[in-house]
């Protein structure tokens, strides 16, 4: 008797499982395929979300642009600690402080120096075009430097001649003679309040939201402008600490000496104090941010049209799907595909017409505008954001449709 064994079954080997970018490059895409089959239509959603990515750049670049304009000059300040009055509000109203504050801050120990500057706005005359305009009018030291501005400070000599002040080259206006003339070392005359007076240098600083541009003088021609102001009535006191002083311990020492009527503080706190009153007090912020959410909203409703329609468009395709047994997730996952689609491609026209609008505001108006990586990642997540939400919205009817009803 022959005894047969059973031959070893052969077993085949497992298929090894795909990876999460090996599964999505085999996926057919069909978002794209159904984008892409009406061509007309994906023009559109690419043009209205890239109109929607262009009012959101522009209303936070100009937001931006505005804050920072008002606190340009603020931040070019040379100096560790600033006194203002207890009644500062923003730079153009100011309030002033008495001068005899910085004569009791002088003795304190680390303390280096303490200067007076003054700051208050005059109608001038474009000696250009002759037409009149309104700019920031600044009286400093012409022994200590008030200001981080290397053309300024070399030409603190200058200023101690009467009526003669130094000029923002980069002010609102037509100035190409005028700055022509004052890089070649020519004296340039004008009017300011009809008084004569001499431009006999140049700085650079820019335009802010409440003047078209800045003149720095020494504190004598300031007050020359202002008869009925005292000497003695300051608008900043700008103090400067010894090297290897504490200037928390100084600023903490002078806060002790000093009466109410006064706020000291250090001059990042200052100027932050500046920027939060324009971004939460004034109604730019709330203006601007309103700008925002509106584009938003409009951007929304221009996916949603499309992709509403798009659904709508292939209501048989899906209900096949549906009927083949695939789940309402895959299908939700179609219309997401396709959102996530329209949004690269609107993003991008958005962000080049978006960079050419800043380019033109940077040269008409003069403004700080110009493209930060924060704001680009903003706007590019409100932008994802924005059509997702419209694919939810647009979903809603197909997770509801029923196959029977559809071939019924």
């Amino acid at each position: 008797m022959t005894l047969t064994l059973p031959k070893p079954q052969q077993h085949e080997a497992p298929k090894p499982k795909l990876g999460f970018w090996q599964s999505l490059q085999q996926r057919t895409p069909l978002g794209w395929l159904q984008l892409k089959k009406n061509k007309g239509r994906l023009l559109v959603a690419v043009a209205g979300i890239g109109f929607a990515d262009l009012l959101m750049f522009a209303q936070l670049g100009i937001q931006a642009a505005l804050f920072d304009s008002n606190t340009l000059l603020l931040r070019s300040i040379d100096a560790d600690i600033v006194i203002r009055s207890a009644q500062y509000r923003d730079l153009s109203l100011a309030n002033t402080v008495p001068r005899r504050r910085l004569y009791q801050v002088q003795d304190v120990p680390g303390v280096k120096s303490a200067e007076p500057l003054y700051v208050s706005t005059v109608v001038w005359k474009n000696p250009q075009t002759r037409l009149k305009t309104q700019l920031t009018l600044v009286g400093q030291s012409v022994k200590t430097p008030a200001f981080n501005f290397p053309e300024v400070n070399q030409n603190l000599d200058k200023l101690k001649q009467a009526d003669t002040f130094l000029f923002d080259r980069q002010a609102r206006g037509s100035y190409a003679e005028v700055i022509a003339q004052a890089e070649q070392g020519k004296p340039i005359k004008t009017e300011i309040d009809r008084r004569s007076v001499q431009v006999v240098g140049l700085f650079s600083l820019g335009a802010s939201f409440a003047t078209d541009g800045t003149l720095i003088t020494s504190q004598e021609n300031f007050l020359r402008f202002f008869p009925e102001r005292s000497p003695g009535q300051i608008t900043l006191g700008l103090i400067k600490v010894q090297p290897g002083a504490d200037p928390q311990q100084v600023l903490d020492q002078i806060k002790s000496i000093l009466p109410q009527d006064t706020i000291v503080s250090t001059h990042k706190d200052f100027v932050a104090f500046e920027q939060a009153y324009w971004e939460e007090t004034t109604p730019i912020g709330i203006v601007f941010t309103f700008g925002t959410v509106m584009a938003f909203v409009v951007g929304t409703v221009i996916v949603f049209q499309i992709l509403s329609t798009d659904v709508n468009d292939h209501m048989g395709e899906y209900a096949t799907f549906k009927a083949m047994g695939y789940r309402d997730r895959y299908l939700l996952m179609i219309v997401f595909e396709e959102a996530v689609i329209l949004a690269v491609l609107g993003f991008f026209p958005g962000l080049g017409l978006a960079l050419g609008q800043y380019a033109l505001i940077r040269n008409v108006a003069a403004l700080p505008i110009s493209m930060t990586a924060s704001r680009l990642t903003l706007v590019f997540f409100l932008t994802i954001a924005m059509c997702v939400i419209s694919g939810l919205i647009a979903t809603r009817k197909l997770q509801s449709a029923d196959p029977a009803d559809i071939f019924g």
